[in-house]
C-alpha cells in the first residue's frame, strides 16, 4: 500500500461518523429508551467525532435492512446499537449475540418466529468488537451502574447485533456491538419495583461508551486481533 493511500484511509477513518441505533417502541410501550437516549446525541461530537443516530424497527424482516443500509451510506468508524431491557436496573454491556431468534412476543409486524436462525449457515454466536472491559471501567468512574451481560435474548436486539457483527466480521478495525438500557421511570409507574433509569442518565452513559470506544489507548489495535472482546 502506498503512503498516499494510507493516509487517505487514516483521513477518511479520523472523520467517519459513529452510528447509534435505537429501536421504535414495542409491545405495550408508547416510547422506547433506546431511541430516546440515542436521539439526544445526533449531531454531537465526541472525540472529533460526530454522532449520528437512526433508528431501526422493531421488526425481523426490516431492522436489518435498515441497519446495513446505514452501515453502506455512513461507513462508520464505530457502530453501537441500544436496546430496552425492562427488568435491568444497569446498563448492560452486550458480550456476545447467538445465532437464533425465539420472539416470546410478536414484533411489530405480527411476526413471532421460533427457533429460527439469524442467518442461515452463520456461525453459532458473534461477540462485541466493543472494548468492552474499558466501557465497563469509564462506566463506573463516572458513578454509572453497569455490568458485562453475556445474553442479549433472543428477540430483536440479539438479531440486531448478531446481524452488526456478521456485516463487519470482515472490518476488524471498526468498535462495533450492543448496549441494554432500562426502562425509563414513566415506563413503570404501574409496575412497583421494576427497576428504571433517568433518560439522563442512559444518555450520558452513551456518551460514556462512545468516547471509551474511540479511545485508542483502551484496546490497541495492534493487539486487538480478533476484533472482537471475548
Amino acid at each position: 500500500m502506498t503512503q498516499a493511500r494510507r493516509t487517505a484511509m487514516a483521513h477518511a477513518q479520523s472523520t467517519s461518523p459513529v452510528l447509534l441505533t435505537g429501536f421504535d417502541p414495542f409491545g405495550d410501550e408508547t416510547i422506547n429508551p433506546s431511541w430516546e437516549a440515542a436521539r439526544a446525541l445526533h449531531g454531537a461530537r465526541i472525540a472529533g467525532h460526530r454522532v449520528i443516530a437512526r433508528q431501526l424497527p422493531t421488526s425481523f424482516a426490516r431492522a436489518p435492512r435498515v441497519l446495513r443500509a446505514a452501515l453502506r451510506e455512513l461507513n462508520p468508524v464505530s457502530v453501537i446499537c441500544v436496546g430496552q431491557a425492562g427488568g435491568r436496573a444497569q446498563i448492560s454491556l452486550e458480550r456476545v449475540a447467538i445465532n437464533v431468534c425465539a420472539a416470546r412476543i410478536p414484533d411489530n409486524d405480527g411476526a413471532q418466529p421460533h427457533e429460527q436462525p439469524v442467518i442461515a449457515g452463520g456461525p453459532d454466536a458473534h461477540f462485541s468488537c466493543l472494548p468492552l472491559q474499558a466501557c465497563l471501567s469509564a462506566l463506573h468512574a463516572a458513578a454509572i451502574p453497569a455490568e458485562i451481560s453475556n445474553s442479549a435474548g433472543t428477540y430483536v436486539c440479539n438479531q440486531v447485533m448478531y446481524v452488526l457483527l456478521h456485516a463487519l466480521r470482515a472490518r476488524r478495525a471498526i468498535h462495533a456491538g450492543f448496549v441494554h438500557i432500562p426502562f425509563v421511570p414513566a415506563q413503570v409507574l404501574e409496575h412497583r419495583g421494576t427497576p428504571s433509569m433517568a433518560l439522563e442518565h442512559s444518555v450520558a452513559a452513551l456518551r460514556v461508551i462512545v468516547a471509551a470506544t474511540l479511545d485508542p489507548s483502551a484496546v490497541p489495535r495492534s493487539t486487538h486481533v480478533s476484533g472482537c472482546e471475548h
